[in-house]
């Protein structure tokens, strides 16, 4: 990625020029933000903040297309809150950015903003995750029947709470400064340490490992179970259509992580993540609910129809046949679900 690199082991990194080495970086550090650049023998000034800025422009252009395209819209529920606030944070990071590009401003304005941000990101997706489930779990309870109103500012309130705290960390426990960069050829530049997400590392690994590994023992029945209609059991055909609109996303990305591609925090939280694992929780509520209330669970409008899986495990219709379901939990009765 424009902009980031390793930190090789044996380099020399001294604040400000001219400080002796600093054992933060040469210990911790494992991930640079390159912010301006000199080559010594030809005098050449190379300055970044042009280039972070288009890279973040890109991803709040790609986060707003995935919102548009995968995120539901009703507040009611936490993930479609969480994806609006990366949105707008993505937002107020580009325009600062912009700002400082267009300012011309040194390399502390840079390391500030971008350091912060990748500590701020960095610690979001766990909270987020476990209070997107959670929220899912206490659907179809006691405790989620609240009024719309409710669940709105319930979800506001929550939301604001997690990046406050992310805020928090990244002023009380994250430390980033200006530091100088010496290479054996001669070329010298200005870095900032940046954090990486090591949750969504984790996660994305995760999800690819455990849908790939319970995938294989069924791939030789898949091609049986089109031709003489056997009923493949249900979480099997949850995953199936899991894997068949998020499968792209995670091979590109385990891919670049092989590959060692280093992306901060800032970047690699971005809608794509949070929606393929909203899928994903999503369809592990679906499953374990389905079994007391079947296809009737109250969760958001996904890229992934559960209903329609729930059916085609069941047996309850037939390919190519649109059938009409009650759906009971409509307050008029005559209400049909078509599938």
């Amino acid at each position: 990625m424009v902009g980031q690199q390793e930190l090789p082991q044996g380099i020399p990194v001294t604040k400000e020029r001219s400080l002796p080495v600093s054992s933060e970086y040469s210990q911790t550090v494992k991930m640079l933000a390159v912010l301006e650049q000199w080559e010594s023998a030809s005098g050449l000034h190379i300055n970044n903040n042009e280039k972070y800025f288009w890279l973040l422009f890109i991803k709040l252009a790609l986060d707003v297309a995935v919102f548009y395209a995968c995120s539901p819209k009703r507040y009611i529920f936490f993930f479609s809150v969480c994806s609006l606030s990366i949105v707008l944070a993505d937002f107020l990071l580009t325009f600062f950015m912009g700002i400082v590009w267009f300012l011309g401003a040194e390399g502390p304005s840079t390391c500030f903003l971008l350091g912060r941000a990748s500590a701020v990101y960095g610690v979001i997706p766990l909270p987020m995750m476990f209070l997107g489930f959670l929220d899912y779990c206490l659907q179809d309870t006691c405790l989620g029947n609240r009024s719309v109103l409710c669940k709105l500012l319930k979800n506001a309130i929550l939301t604001v709470l997690v990046w406050m705290a992310a805020f928090a960390y990244s002023f009380g426990f994250f430390h980033s400064e200006l530091a100088q960069l010496d290479t054996m050829s001669g070329t010298k530049a200005m870095v900032c340490k940046v954090e990486k997400s090591t949750a969504v590392t984790v996660i994305i690994l995760g999800l690819f490992s455990v849908t790939f590994l319970s995938m294989l023992p069924f791939c030789s029945g898949i091609s049986q179970w089109k031709k003489v209609c056997l009923r493949p059991p249900l979480w099997f055909s949850l995953m199936l259509g899991f894997l068949i609109f998020w499968m792209p996303y995670l091979v590109v990305t385990v891919s670049c992580l092989l590959c060692g591609f280093a992306v901060p925090a800032h970047i690699s939280v971005n809608l794509l993540w949070l929606e393929c694992t909203n899928s994903f929780l999503a369809g592990l509520t679906f499953w374990v609910k389905s079994k007391i209330r079947g296809p009737y669970v109250h969760l958001p409008d996904n890229v992934c129809s559960w209903q329609i899986y729930w059916h085609l495990s069941k047996g309850t219709i037939q390919p190519d046949v649109p059938i009409a379901v009650l759906n009971p939990t409509k307050t008029n009765r005559n209400a049909l679900l078509f599938v």
